[in-house]
């Protein structure tokens, strides 16, 4: 389930016309490093992986707007980034490439 919505993740970044290609390489390197780091956490704790991969779709359905709404990426975000810190002591590298995210996001003017 964890890796279907990482999927659908990955299509959508793909698809998206509203994402410079670069940002979107990069978004897409992000999300293969993300996906790699919930699939070990959804072993063990698979309802917060669920939580993460949910956050991030939020967050990339917001990234990929025709019309950015800030807020709401901004809400996204708080949220993906809140359902990892809990994490970053037993899973440091999910921390890290969580942070990525929201920084090449935050980047991106988002």
């Amino acid at each position: 389930m964890i890796e279907d919505r990482i999927q659908k993740i990955e299509a959508q970044l793909k698809e998206s016309a509203n994402i410079p290609e670069a940002n979107k390489a990069d978004l897409l390197k992000l999300l293969a490093a993300l996906k790699e780091e919930v699939g070990t956490l959804a072993r063990s704790h698979e309802e917060d992986a669920r939580s993460i991969a949910k956050f991030m779709d939020a967050s990339a359905h917001e990234a990929t707007r025709a019309e950015k709404k800030p807020e709401l990426i901004k809400a996204a975000l708080s949220g993906l980034t809140a359902s990892v810190e809990s994490f970053e002591a037993s899973h440091p590298k999910l921390a890290e490439v969580v942070n990525q995210i929201a920084v090449r996001l935050s980047n991106m003017g988002l």
